[in-house]
């Protein structure tokens, strides 16, 4: 055996291994990007969720917040009797109590609020997507981009060259939809934390001084569920790209993966990028 079928045999093999490697991860994609990314009313939509939050009349994180209520309501009453000792000002009873009602009701219907909200959100999301398939004729979805992708990049021969352009530009693809699904999966996740912690965010609005809690709260899960109105507007950006300019279709993943960064720097939030926090912790790790 010469030099040259050694080096043939080599390069099929490294072929073979991530032309497997490329269409299980597609596969595996195909299932799970699109339901972790256009979030909706499902992310709460189960029992367990429904216990801890306590929105199916059980224990829970609202019942917390109920008694966190009445010790606010005995703080005000300790305050109210020594005010009339030390002369200071203090909110008049009427309106502690109309206060103290009305949060206690947003309260209680914080898990309704918020299942309206991510309904909300999802109808927005859902909407643009119908508007672009009647345009494009294409379903506007993650699973689409996918099968476009593969198809665009596929070998005349149908065989997977890693040491092609064309193998070259799947790799990138290949790399950048794995940052996707741990990007988005990161956000679905962050999601749901700020969902349970919604009673507390809402509860803080009954002081002046604790405002800022609910404000940052919103601030956060406003960022990563407007998130998904723009996926369908940049997957239609990449549909409508021309098939021959290869190049353009990764910058339209690098921007799927960016998109956080852009709306963080609008309208502030958390930060879901995986690469990003990856490479920090590992800075941390290595201090």
């Amino acid at each position: 055996m010469d030099q040259s079928e050694i080096v043939s045999i080599i390069i099929e093999t490294i072929n073979t291994i991530f032309s497997n490697l490329f269409s299980s991860i597609d596969n595996s994609i195909y299932t799970n990007l699109d339901h972790i990314a256009f979030i909706d009313t499902d992310i709460i939509s189960n029992s367990f969720f429904e216990k801890i939050l306590g929105a199916n009349g059980k224990n829970g994180l609202i019942y917390l917040t109920d008694a966190l209520l009445l010790g606010i309501s005995v703080y005000y009453c300790i305050r109210l009797f020594y005010s009339h000792y030390a002369e200071s000002n203090i909110e008049k009873p009427f309106q502690f109590l109309f206060k103290l009602l009305l949060f206690a009701i947003i309260v209680n219907f914080s898990y309704f609020i918020l299942e309206q909200f991510l309904n909300i959100n999802y109808l927005i999301s859902a909407s643009i997507q119908e508007i672009g398939q009647n345009v494009i004729g294409k379903k506007i979805s993650f699973s689409e981009l996918i099968s476009s992708l593969n198809a665009n990049l596929a070998e005349e021969d149908l065989t997977f060259n890693l040491f092609s352009l064309d193998g070259l530009l799947k790799s990138f693809i290949s790399v950048g939809l794995i940052n996707l699904l741990f990007t988005y999966s990161l956000r679905y996740v962050l999601v749901q934390v700020l969902i349970l912690f919604s009673p507390f965010a809402f509860l803080s609005l009954i002081n002046s001084s604790t405002s800022w809690i609910f404000r940052s709260w919103f601030k956060c899960l406003f960022s990563l569920l407007i998130l998904q109105a723009f996926f369908p507007l940049i997957i239609m950006v990449i549909f409508s790209i021309d098939i021959a300019n290869k190049i353009l279709y990764i910058s339209g993943i690098y921007l799927l993966t960016r998109i956080n960064g852009y709306v963080r720097e609008m309208f502030g939030g958390l930060s879901v990028d995986f690469s990003s926090n990856f490479n920090s912790m590992i800075s941390m790790l290595k201090k």
